[in-house]
């Protein structure tokens, strides 16, 4: 049987604490600078073209634009 989690409201204290201390766990870890090679490496490489169609896919998505984001509308989906 599962744990039932408690609600707190607005916001999720319990899951931004784990979350934050995940995040504290990993810069201290010394990976920063290879998973930013490695992402680096994505962009500008061979998956390019699926990182950029994903991205333009997620952002078609939104509810609404930045209006200091420039577009290109010319780009197809």
């Amino acid at each position: 049987m599962t744990k039932q989690q408690k609600n707190e409201g607005e916001g999720n204290r319990t899951a931004a604490k784990a979350y934050n201390e995940g995040v504290q766990n990993f810069v201290k870890s010394g990976r920063v600078d290879k998973a930013a090679k490695d992402a680096e490496k994505a962009v500008e490489g061979a998956e390019h073209d699926e990182l950029d169609a994903a991205e333009r896919k997620g952002k078609s998505r939104a509810k609404e634009f930045d209006p200091e984001e420039e577009r290109d509308y010319s780009k197809p989906d």
